[in-house]
């Protein structure tokens, strides 16, 4: 969620043409990240959550792209959050890993 909320700080410095472009993309997929591990947790098994997690890990992958593109166009985005969103990715592959080596029920 840290880092949902320093995608928020960061695009509220964004030009306002790109408000309802690559700002509200990047919030949308920051957000989804906790909303989807929590949904995941919320559901029944491991199954669910390895699918949700998935989900998550695909809207983590979107928002670094983003992250790099706005940093490329010159865009206010930190550089220490381009790393802090791949080390969520990591941790997100090693969790999902880690699910899929859990035993049933």
């Amino acid at each position: 969620m840290k880092i949902a909320e320093d995608v928020y700080r960061a695009t509220d410095s964004f030009p306002p043409w790109e408000r309802y472009g690559l700002a509200l993309q990047m919030r949308r997929a920051a957000v989804s990240v906790p909303s989807n591990l929590a949904e995941g947790c919320g559901r029944k098994g491991a199954g669910e959550l390895t699918y949700f997690a998935g989900i998550a890990l695909g809207s983590c992958n979107e928002l670094e792209t983003q992250a790099q593109l706005a940093r490329n166009l010159g865009l206010s985005i930190p550089e220490s959050l381009i790393v802090r969103i791949g080390g969520l990715k990591a941790m997100l592959y090693r969790f999902i890993a880690a699910l899929g080596r859990r035993p049933a029920g």
